[in-house]
């Protein structure tokens, strides 16, 4: 089993290294004795994220999630950063692939699966649900100071 290893930590940020995107399959989730998941990786505890969760997923061809799931506070975006498949929400499903992002909010039952005929990766982005208002829009503030590259 694949392990994430941590590369840099200072005050202000803490990075890690997956290696290469199509090694994502090598890893594997125990969520418990039961619930192994082959090709998924989380990554924010590792890095000390505090205000969101983020994981990777690699999926064979004809792979799916296995079942479905919600969230009781956590909304989810999906980025599709390589293959093709099919995500279901609700009971609706519908065509992803490269390139394709998905929102779903807490309470929306959600699984994924690959239909094509490569690996399906995918980024998931798990935070808080209606954690943001419009004083976030000018959160970020620019420096006026010179880049030391």
């Amino acid at each position: 089993m694949k392990e994430t290893k941590k590369t840099n930590s200072g005050k202000n940020y803490d990075s890690v290294q997956l290696g290469k995107l199509d090694g994502i399959k090598d890893y594997t989730l125990r969520f418990s004795p039961d619930v192994v998941i082959p090709g998924k990786v989380f990554v924010g505890q590792l890095l000390g994220t505090t205000g969101a969760e983020l994981s990777f997923q690699s999926f064979a061809p004809g792979q799916d999630s296995g079942f479905l799931h919600a969230h009781k506070n956590h909304e989810e975006l999906y980025f599709i950063l390589k293959g093709e498949g099919v995500y279901q929400v609700d009971g609706e499903v519908f065509p992803v692939s490269e390139g394709s992002v998905v929102r779903v909010s807490p309470e929306g039952k959600r699984a994924m699966k690959n239909t094509g005929k490569d690996e399906l990766l995918m980024l998931c982005v798990q935070y808080k649900g209606n954690s943001f208002d419009a004083q976030d829009l000018t959160d970020g503030i620019i420096l006026d100071e010179p880049l030391h590259w």
